[in-house]
Order: C-alpha cells, then sequence, then structure tokens
C-alpha cells in the first residue's frame, strides 16, 4: 500500500492553478489521478517552448496520467464519461456552466455513478454575482478581505505570490474537502458535489484574525498589529552582507533572549510593549542586526529559543542541515520537489517522480478500472 489513498481514482480536466495542485496533494498520497488534457497541437508545443516549462518539469503533475481527448467531440465526452464512472472523484475548475455545457456536469456524472465525489474548483463559487467573472489568486485574495491586511505602514499590499489563493485555500482546502468527502461516501455509499471557491478558503484561514479583531486586539490598519511587520520584533532585517534574518520575538522569555545576543547595550533601550517607542526599537534593531553577516547570525542563534533564522533561498533551503535530515525537497532529475506532506506512520506517501508528459490511452486505464472495481465489489460479497 503506498499513500493513505491507495486504491482512490481521480478524473481531473486540466486546468491551471488550484486544480494541478490538487491533483498532486491526491496523487502523492496514493492515488490514481488521470488528467483530461486537450489532444496536443503545434500552438500548444510552441507556447510551451516559450514559456519554458515542459510537462517534464511541470512539478505537480508527479506520478499524474495524462489522456488527451477533445471534450468539444461526442465521442471525447463518451470516453470522459465512462472512465468516471470508475472513478471515485472527478475535478474540474471551469466557471459554472461549462462543465454543464460540455455535458459533463454533475448530473451527468453522478446519474451514472453514485458514489461520485464531484469537485468544482473555482475562484468566486458556483453562486453569487461574481461566480461567473474571471480572476487569479491576487483576485480571490482580494475578494476576501485578506490582501487589505497584507501591507506595511503607508505602502500598498503585497500578493503573496500565489500561495495563499491558489494553493492553499484552492488547493489545499480542496484536497481537505475531497478527504470528507470520501469518508462520507465509504460510509453511506453516496458522494455529493464540493463548490471549492478559493475567496472562501482564504477567508476560512483569516479565522484568528476575526477573534483578534473582535476583541479589540487587531487593527484593521495594516503593518501595525504583531504578525503584519508592526512589531519591530516580528519582521526581518537586513544583515551586513545583504542577507536577512527573520525574527519572531514575539514572548516576553524568547525576545529577551533575542536582544541579549546582538552584542550591544541593550540595558536603555525602550520596553517591548511600549507601542510609542517601536519605530525607535526598529531602528536600534536595524543598527544592530547590520552589524554581521546573516550567517554569523545563525551561527549566534542557533540552538537559542530567540526565535530567530536566516532567510534561506530555496537551494539554500534544499540543502539546508534540518531540512536534509527530513528530506524536505528532493531533487529528482535536477528539479527540486518538495516531500510530500504532512507524513504518515503506517502509508507513507510515494517517493516524488518525474513528471513524464507521456500520454496514456483512457480505454485502457478504463478497462482496468471496471475490472478493479468487479474485483473489490466480488471480495465485499
Amino acid at each position: 500500500m503506498v499513500g493513505p489513498l491507495d486504491g482512490v481514482k481521480v478524473v481531473v480536466l486540466a486546468g491551471m492553478g488550484p486544480v494541478p495542485y490538487v491533483s498532486m496533494l491526491l496523487s502523492d498520497m496514493g492515488a490514481e489521478v488521470v488528467r483530461v488534457v486537450r489532444p496536443p497541437n503545434r500552438a500548444a508545443r510552441a507556447l510551451s517552448q516559450t514559456v519554458g516549462l515542459t510537462d517534464e518539469k511541470d512539478v505537480v503533475n508527479r506520478a499524474v496520467a495524462s489522456v488527451a481527448v477533445d471534450l468539444k467531440d461526442p465521442s471525447g465526452r463518451e470516453s470522459v464519461l465512462r472512465l468516471t464512472d470508475g472513478a471515485d472523484v472527478f475535478i474540474e475548475g471551469y466557471r459554472p456552466g461549462v462543465a454543464e455545457r460540455l455535458g459533463l456536469g454533475p448530473d451527468d456524472l453522478r446519474s451514472r455513478n453514485r458514489k461520485l465525489v464531484y469537485v468544482r474548483l473555482t475562484g468566486y463559487g458556483q453562486s453569487g454575482p461574481r461566480s461567473r467573472d474571471a480572476g487569479h489568486d491576487i483576485n480571490y485574495v482580494a475578494q476576501s478581505g485578506a490582501l487589505h491586511a497584507m501591507a506595511r505602514v503607508g505602502e500598498g499590499p503585497r500578493p503573496p505570490i500565489n500561495l495563499l489563493g491558489d494553493y492553499a485555500a484552492g488547493g489545499a482546502m480542496g484536497a481537505y474537502g475531497i478527504a470528507c468527502a470520501l469518508v462520507s461516501a465509504a460510509r453511506t455509499g453516496e458522494g455529493q458535489v464540493i463548490d471549492a471557491a478559493m475567496v472562501d478558503g482564504v477567508a476560512a484561514l483569516t479565522a484568528k484574525l476575526q477573534g483578534l479583531r473582535a476583541a479589540g486586539l487587531y487593527s484593521d490598519d495594516p503593518g501595525t498589529n504583531f504578525l503584519d511587520s508592526g512589531a519591530p520584533f516580528y519582521d526581518t532585517y537586513r544583515c551586513a552582507d545583504g542577507g536577512y534574518i527573520a525574527v519572531g520575538a514575539l514572548e516576553p522569555d524568547f525576545y529577551r533572549e533575542f536582544v541579549s545576543r546582538l552584542g550591544v547595550d541593550v540595558s536603555d533601550w525602550p520596553g517591548q510593549d511600549d507601542r510609542s517607542e517601536w519605530r525607535n526599537l526598529r531602528k536600534l534593531i536595524t543598527d544592530a542586526v547590520g552589524a554581521r553577516t546573516r550567517d554569523q547570525w545563525a551561527q549566534v542563534y542557533a540552538g537559542t529559543d530567540a526565535c530567530v533564522s536566516p532567510v534561506l533561498t530555496f537551494d539554500e533551503a534544499a540543502v539546508d542541515p534540518h531540512n536534509a535530515e527530513r528530506g524536505v525537497y528532493r531533487s529528482v532529475e535536477g528539479v527540486l520537489h518538495p516531500f510530500p506532506a504532512p507524513r504518515f506512520s503506517g502509508t507513507p506517501a510515494r517517493d516524488p517522480q518525474a513528471p513524464t508528459g507521456d500520454l496514456v490511452d483512457a480505454a485502457v486505464i478504463t478497462q482496468r478500472w471496471t475490472r478493479s472495481n468487479t474485483d473489490t465489489r466480488e471480495d465485499a460479497q
């Protein structure tokens, strides 16, 4: 058995952002994922060469099989229907109504396979005035209210790449929903439709902040709070060599440990909780940190409770002793792959594999899945 989702069969209509990411998460945990892509053509190959990302380097497609199907062709639609007859999960990331027009909506598929978990992974969701609007990660994070909070004083909001909307709120939240629905389907024999919207997902991630706001402990003025760069003891600082350290010395004990190792006289420094002196305190810390290199500070704070870490590049993170011992990253044919998370003691995930980009025959998979499901039913009897 490879992974806790070994035996789960997934069909996904190829898409962008959270769609391939949720496919990777499921595949990492042992599910057999089949991605339905458009038939290859010269234009698609030229675009791939232009952007420089071929299937062989697209990490999110590791251990995912691809079948080429023209969804606008009736025979192509029928091919997908037969495939999903033997599947446990179906994922699409189209705008509301598109899957229905292709004849692949929830009613079309679940009328043939009642245990199917049908996942609709979009930005704004299946309802609401903006449900059919185009958008990307930055738009969904903005719609949720979270982007407003991601700013320093006097500066505009800074989008966190596309890790928050696409991958945390979309892909990871979608995978969580799928796992929940599979548990329910195993108990009841009935699948269901999941409306996984990235706006919803980002909003869910703000739960702790909403409680702090209600208690008057979090201001809606960006860059003035403990965790949004407002506190000088929770921020990044430039070192003598141009590198950075990350300081997270929130608790008083950790803060005392942090300042005691800066190598300067801190006896007349303002108190940690004196917000009126935070600007002055930030300058004092900046000057102290700027006297040594990043790696020197890493040695100073190694093994302490000061909550100080060097800000590593991806290549540095891959060979860092802690990460290397745990295998946080694996190099597969020269490409860094994050190791599957979380880790299971009894059903470990797959080791990362290089995506091939090869196409497989949908009919072959359909036949194998049909035999597998038949064998499962006979074993149950």
